[in-house]
């Protein structure tokens, strides 16, 4: 049986994932760093990326996030960041409906919106774009 290490991956807005993993793939501001059980103690800024976890021999998850920060102990992992979605979770349809209404609305200077709502719906939008691009270039 492979040795695992307890990850917790946490947004602004709520728990991403908790589980165990074989390894943990993440983008650290000099590199991507790999982690394994009984890694070293260790806490990094993170950028923007693709966190991958090996959970077992045949599965794979992967996780896009805004940047943050990763916290490692020997047999935990606490990634945190304003923004982490699941990559399976992310529609690209609805990402790219949502990124045209949002300009629709920003470029018509005589309709009566809240603004901010829009342009928070856009950053949304582009943000789950950025992810469906990264994590394409992962998987080829």
């Amino acid at each position: 049986m492979a040795m695992t290490v307890h990850v917790d991956i946490v947004s602004a807005e709520s728990e991403i994932y908790s589980g165990l993993a074989e390894m943990v793939i993440a983008p650290a501001l000099q590199g991507e760093v790999g982690i394994l059980p009984n890694h070293a103690q260790y806490i990094t800024p993170l950028s923007e990326g693709v966190i991958r976890l090996k959970i077992n021999d045949t599965k794979e998850e992967s996780f896009y996030i805004s940047g943050g920060m990763l916290e490692v102990q020997p047999h935990k992992v606490t990634i945190l960041s304003d923004t982490a979605l699941r990559a399976h979770d992310i529609d690209e349809k609805a990402a790219l409906e949502a990124k045209q209404n949002a300009e629709k609305l920003l470029s018509d200077k005589k309709a009566a919106f809240d603004y901010a709502k829009a342009q928070s719906e856009l950053a949304e939008a582009m943000l789950q774009l950025r992810a469906i691009e990264k994590l394409r270039k992962i998987v080829k």
